[in-house]
C-alpha cells in the first residue's frame, strides 16, 4: 500500500547522524571519493538554498560580485573567530588554507570587517513598539490579559501615555493618525481607541526584507549550523518542520488560512512568555547577563514547478 509523503522531520536532533559527526570532525572513517560525494550533496542542497536568496538578489539589484564579497568576508570572519587556537583570533595563513583565498584578500577583508563595513541595522519603528508594549505592558491590559480600550487623554493606563513612554517624540495625536491608518487601531464613538491588530507589515519592502533575515533566516540557519556541529558542549536545539505532498490544489487556500491562524496564535503565546520574562528584570539596568533567544514558525508553498530537490 502507498504511503502518504507526510511527515515531522526531528531536525534537532539531525546532528547525531554519525555521517555527519564524521564530516564536522574530519575523522578519516570514509574515503576520499566518499567525502567528495557527501560534499557535492552538501553543496547541492546549498544550490536550493541559495535559489530563492539569488532571486532576492536580483530583484533588489544586487549581482553576484557583490554577494561574493560578503560571502568571502562571512568565510574570513567565521575562520577567524572560530578557528583560533588557545582564543586567539586564527593568523592569516591559516585562514587562507581553510577558505582558498590569498592572503592578500584575507588582509584585506579582516581590515574591512574591523572597520564595521559590514554591520547590519535591523529597524523597528514607533508603531510597532507601541503597539506591542500595548499587548504586553500590565498598565494596558484588562483583566483577562488582554489589550484594554483606551481613553486619548490620561497620565496614565491611557493612548497618550502609552505613546509618551514608548513612542519615541512621536506625538499622541499623530501616533494615533497614524496607527487608524494601517488599520492598526479602531476608535469608539466615545473617542476610546481600541488595538484590532498586534502587528502590522511597515511601508518599505527594504527594511522589511532585512528585518526578516536578520530575524527570520538567520536563527534558521543558526539553529541548523548548532545542531550540526557534533563539537557542540550544550544539547540540541528544537527545530522541527512539518510538511506534505499530497494536498489538493483546491485545498490550499484553506489550509494556508487555517495555518496563518496557527501560527499567528502559537507566536502571539511565545512573544507573551517572553515579555513576562522580560518583566521580572525591567528595574534591573545591567545587561550582562542579557542573551538573545528567538523561535521561529513559518508557512512555505513551493511556486517553482521545477524545483531541483525532494522533500
Amino acid at each position: 500500500m502507498a504511503t502518504c509523503p507526510r511527515t515531522c522531520q526531528c531536525l534537532g536532533d539531525f546532528s547525531q547522524v554519525p555521517h555527519f559527526n564524521g564530516i564536522i570532525l574530519n575523522r578519516s572513517i570514509y574515503s576520499r571519493g566518499m567525502q567528495d560525494k557527501i560534499q557535492k550533496e552538501i553543496l547541492n542542497a546549498f544550490l536550493v538554498v541559495l535559489r530563492p536568496i539569488a532571486k532576492i538578489l536580483l530583484r533588489c539589484g544586487i549581482g553576484f560580485r557583490e554577494f561574493a564579497e560578503i560571502a568571502k568576508s562571512a568565510f574570513v570572519d567565521i575562520a577567524s573567530t572560530e578557528y583560533g587556537i588557545r582564543g586567539r583570533p586564527t593568523n592569516i595563513s591559516r585562514i587562507a588554507v581553510m577558505t582558498g583565498l590569498t592572503r592578500k584578500e584575507v588582509r584585506r577583508l579582516r581590515d574591512k570587517i574591523s572597520d564595521g563595513d559590514n554591520a547590519v541595522v535591523v529597524k523597528t519603528t514607533p508603531l510597532v513598539e507601541v503597539l506591542h508594549r500595548w499587548h504586553a505592558e500590565s498598565e494596558f491590559l484588562d483583566s483577562t490579559g488582554r489589550p484594554s480600550v483606551l481613553p486619548f487623554n490620561g497620565d496614565a493606563g491611557s493612548f497618550s501615555s502609552l505613546v509618551r513612554r514608548f513612542g519615541g517624540d512621536i506625538p499622541p495625536g499623530a501616533m494615533k493618525t497614524e496607527l487608524k491608518r494601517v488599520g492598526a487601531i479602531e476608535e469608539e464613538a466615545n473617542g476610546r481607541l481600541r488595538a484590532i491588530k498586534r502587528s502590522f507589515r511597515p511601508e518599505g519592502d527594504h527594511n522589511v526584507l532585512v528585518s526578516h533575515l536578520v530575524h527570520s533566516i538567520y536563527p534558521l540557519i543558526s539553529t541548523l549550523a548548532h545542531n550540526t556541529n557534533a563539537e557542540r558542549q550544550e544539547p540540541t536545539w528544537t527545530q522541527r518542520t512539518v510538511f506534505t505532498q499530497s494536498v489538493r490544489e483546491s485545498d490550499k487556500l484553506r489550509l494556508r488560512r487555517i495555518s496563518a491562524d496557527r501560527i499567528i496564535e502559537f507566536a502571539e503565546s511565545l512573544d507573551d512568555l517572553f515579555m513576562a520574562y522580560e518583566t521580572l528584570h525591567e528595574n534591573d539596568q545591567s545587561t550582562d547577563d542579557q542573551i538573545t533567544m528567538a523561535i521561529g514558525v513559518f508557512y512555505f508553498e513551493e511556486t517553482e514547478r521545477n524545483a531541483s530537490y525532494t522533500w
